[in-house]
């Protein structure tokens, strides 16, 4: 995804669903200024979840 930020050791499906997550909150106003934090850890836990190992 040229242009955008990327979280490193997340596939293409948690990339997209980063990026959702991420505009959802900002058209709706939560989180403020930690909206990419909040994003990037609730797609980093469900990539842990799943039982994918860090950095695969």
């Amino acid at each position: 995804m040229p242009g955008r930020k990327h979280l490193r050791g997340v596939g293409e499906k948690e990339q997209r669903m980063y990026e959702h997550i991420k505009e959802s909150a900002k058209k709706e106003g939560r989180y403020g200024k930690r909206t990419e934090e909040v994003a990037a850890r609730t797609v980093m836990k469900h990539h842990s979840e799943e039982g994918h190992k860090k950095g695969r």
